[in-house]
């Protein structure tokens, strides 16, 4: 059952990064790394009880506040306008 939602995962993850390399904008790429973030995360999550190491729920973690972090730099870095 965790191998068909790990298989799930893999066709969003690649219309996200189709999103992220030929977005129409920067707004949109932004979008789409936040979006990737998500999906990461919850592949790490999976990954996590696939394998059964817990490393992976603390990497995942870090991941998604490094993500949050990211993105709200962007966005700031958007709303600037430089």
């Amino acid at each position: 059952m965790l191998t068909l939602f790990l298989l799930l995962l893999v066709p969003p993850i690649l219309m996200i990064l189709w999103r992220f390399f030929r977005g129409p904008d920067a707004a949109n790429r932004i979008l789409a790394l936040d979006a990737l973030t998500i999906l990461v995360i919850a592949l790490l999550a999976l990954l996590a009880l696939f394998f059964g190491r817990s490393i992976y729920l603390d990497v995942a973690l870090v991941f998604a506040m490094v993500g949050f972090a990211g993105v709200i730099l962007f966005g700031r870095f958007l709303e600037k306008g430089v």
